[in-house]
């Protein structure tokens, strides 16, 4: 096995296919196209849709309901890998015109497979499931998802229409997400470096917001706000135009708001929604206390916003990119030998991309592969938060480890319950970088998980803020520029309230967060991830060998059952603020060493 690398390292997809030119990703892709061909003449051939007339549960059924299960099964298995390479290019080379047009080439059959799963869901809709489950070992080990496909069943259209739908949204709001990333991916920033006019990738010039130089970064920030609004007229047409075909699409399929059907795919209801959220306002306060206290810590009166990144100092710890892959395997060790193995294997295999660069997509995130197998994206800044979003990332990856025993039907996981292992894996790093740390070093790191659980609560609720009121103004008309930037300034004000000082309040987030364009309601999945993981490593330091008998199956299990039950296997009642308070209390007191800290280092 290969040294960890010390350089940031570019992920490896040449063990799936040798490049994109090749013979075997051409026989591959074929592959695909071939099996998606072959299951809807599958389907035609036994009517599998909306039935008219009830049909018996007989060995006959029962037999062809387990080779549609099974064959979707397959080809979902075929395409997840097929994309997962696909993507690899495309987020890390926004110009890779090669990468593109396969994927734009593979876009209508994908479409085609998206019409699969309606089809089985308005099947399974007309069949008696119960009896289906009596009979079938096979329906048995997918009650879920079953249970699940027959109450989407009275959320669909006819036939005809969800056929019709399903090819327009490659013209429509997929292509308007397309025009989104390629476009902010592209965007240029120009910043005056000594007298040196320096051009860089948007997502880099974000990232100077780590700077210590404040006037470098007040400079940046304005660069990036001015380049935004050089491109927020064809952004807005893009958020629009997603929205107002989400609002289209749930209207037409009998769902009372996007909210509702985002609450059902997310396996969970609204009283748990309420009781989350009342929480997490409750806590509005205590977050801001943070944001004032490191507006001590810098000197300054108040916090503007490309200060809320900035690092408190130097501390005695080196987080380059070597020694953070060094901690985070020796931390992974600590919970246990198969967690420490996964980081090892994501270090020396070639799954992390690394370096920020032109071209690539900001921000992090963690895809599975196949098998045990992961990628993971950052833009890797050395400093404690890189620490930790790789941590986060790699949680992702344990989560995928312990998916693989599933189905790809059962690995269906809602973004609920996918932050579950990435906030666990954090935390376990945190807490350990925090026992031996010297002061300045704990006032790091506390602010570094701090800065984190202010983005996914104030900023998350913030976000669902806007989200919400965007819905609801979207329904009369489209939003004008001038529109959406009041209403991200107005949301960032309820969360924030006055811990930034006047007039720093981000009016063109809505036109480079991706969550705005690719989902609905992207936002307080953090909130409950990152709420739900604390809730669970408080049970673990309590509990530890009984808490580990049942974690990795109960994260195997994240598209098999509601998070209600999914949390009553831990003791745990989501239904109820108490929880929820908590767990903010875990964080409360976090804010609260964090001001004796900046107090006691002056």
């Amino acid at each position: 096995m290969s040294q960890v690398k010390k350089e940031l390292p570019h992920w490896d997809f040449s063990t799936v296919f040798p490049g994109l030119e090749s013979p075997e990703f051409a026989a591959g892709f074929q592959s695909v196209i071939d099996a998606i061909a072959a299951t809807v003449a599958l389907f035609d051939e036994n009517q599998i849709n909306r039935l008219d007339t009830a049909v018996p549960v007989d060995d006959d059924l029962v037999a062809l309901s387990e080779t549609i299960i099974n064959r979707l099964n397959e080809i979902d298995e075929q395409i997840h890998i097929l994309q997962v390479y696909l993507y690899g290019f495309l987020t890390t080379d926004s110009r890779n015109t090669r990468a593109q047009a396969r994927n734009s080439e593979l876009l209508p059959h994908l479409s085609q497979r998206s019409l699969l799963g309606t089809r089985f869901t308005a099947w399974i809709g007309s069949l008696d499931v119960e009896q289906l489950l009596e009979k079938s070992a096979v329906a048995r080990e997918h009650k879920y998802v079953l249970l699940k496909a027959k109450e989407e069943s009275l959320h669909l259209m006819s036939p005809e229409q969800e056929d019709l739908a399903a090819e327009l949204t490659l013209t429509g709001g997929s292509s308007w997400y397309h025009l989104f990333s390629n476009y902010t991916s592209q965007l240029t920033v120009e910043i005056d470096r000594d007298g040196e006019i320096e051009k860089m990738p948007l997502t880099a010039a974000q990232n100077l917001a780590f700077e210590q130089d404040r006037d470098l970064r007040a400079q940046a920030h304005q660069a990036v706000l001015d380049v935004l609004a050089e491109a927020a007229v064809p952004l807005a047409a893009s958020l629009n135009s997603i929205k107002g075909e989400t609002l289209t699409i749930t209207r037409r399929r009998g769902w009372e708001s996007p909210l509702e059907m985002v609450l059902f795919y997310n396996a969970i209801d609204r009283p748990t929604l309420d009781a989350m959220m009342t929480a997490t306002r409750n806590a509005f306060p205590d977050f801001q206390r943070y944001l004032k206290a490191r507006a001590r810590a810098l000197g300054l009166p108040k916090l503007a916003w490309y200060d809320r990144l900035v690092p408190l100092g130097q501390g005695e710890q080196s987080w380059a990119y070597g020694d953070a892959t060094e901690f985070v395997m020796t931390q992974f060790g600590t919970y246990s030998a198969k967690m420490r193995r996964l980081a090892a294997r994501a270090f020396t295999e070639g799954w992390i991309d690394a370096e920020p660069r032109d071209g690539k997509r900001g921000g992090a995130f963690c895809m599975g592969l196949r098998d045990e197998e992961s990628r993971i994206l950052t833009n890797y800044e050395v400093g404690f938060s890189g620490v930790s979003t790789l941590a986060h990332e790699l949680g992702h990856a344990y989560h995928n480890m312990c998916l693989a025993v599933r189905t790809p039907l059962q690995r269906e996981t809602p973004m609920t319950l996918a932050e579950t292992a990435s906030t666990f894996c954090q935390k376990i790093v945190e807490n350990a970088a925090l026992k031996t740390a010297v002061p300045q070093d704990q006032l790091i790191i506390i602010d570094g998980v701090l800065e984190y659980a202010a983005r996914v609560v104030l900023g998350a609720s913030s976000n669902f803020m806007f989200e919400e009121k965007l819905l609801a103004k979207r329904t009369e008309r489209e939003l004008s520029v001038e529109e959406l930037c009041d209403l991200d300034r107005e949301t960032q004000l309820a969360s924030l309230g006055d811990a930034l000082e006047d007039g720093s309040l981000h009016p063109y987030r809505w036109a480079y967060v991706p969550h705005y364009y690719g989902a609905t309601f992207y936002n307080f999945p953090y909130t409950f991830g990152l709420l739900f993981g604390l809730g669970l490593y408080a049970q673990y330091q309590t509990e530890p060998e009984p808490f580990k008998t049942g974690y990795d199956e109960l994260l195997s299990m994240t598209g098999m059952g509601n998070a209600a039950d999914l949390a009553a296997r831990f003791g745990i009642d989501i239904r109820t603020p108490d929880f929820w308070e908590a767990s903010l209390d875990v964080l409360r007191a976090d804010v609260d060493k964090f001001e004796q800290l900046v107090d006691k280092i002056g």
